[in-house]
């Protein structure tokens, strides 16, 4: 009985990973290449001022956003409600105690963006960084927007 698996006439117990390997190859190649493409921030006009800290190199933060059609985002996942944005607040930045930073476009109405600071207070968030930034000198290009 063992003499015939000696002889290759029986069955090969060896599981044979090349299809695997290439599949993960592949799968790796495409997660590499649609990354980048995921993770782009949202398009906001900011406001300019000549005051302008770099804070947004801080890892333990969080961005709201309200863009110039009233969509409001808390770093790059939409909020449908604004009802709901006081308990996304205390979820994921009260509760994990990181900072919050508001970056709203220069063209949204000044009742939207008060009704923000207000789901923002009520959230207990204390501090609140705003987020602007520099004016170019005249006759320069804009430059890329902070996202």
């Amino acid at each position: 009985m063992g003499s015939s698996l000696k002889n290759g006439n029986g069955f090969v117990s060896e599981i044979n990973v090349t299809p695997f390997v290439d599949v993960m190859l592949v799968l790796l190649i495409i997660f590499m290449v649609a990354t980048p493409m995921m993770s782009q921030g949202i398009d906001v006009d900011l406001p300019q001022t000549n005051q302008v800290d770099s804070l947004l190199t801080e890892t333990d933060q969080m961005v709201l956003t309200v863009r110039r059609d009233g969509k409001i985002f808390l770093d790059e996942y939409g909020i449908d409600d604004i009802a709901d944005l006081e308990g996304y607040l205390k979820t994921l930045v009260k509760e994990k105690n990181k900072g919050l930073f508001l970056q709203a476009d220069k063209n949204v109405a000044y009742g939207l963006v008060v009704e923000v600071m207000g789901h923002i207070k009520a959230a207990g968030i204390e501090k609140l960084g705003v987020v602007a930034e520099k004016p170019e000198p005249a006759g320069k290009t804009p430059s890329s927007k902070v996202k």
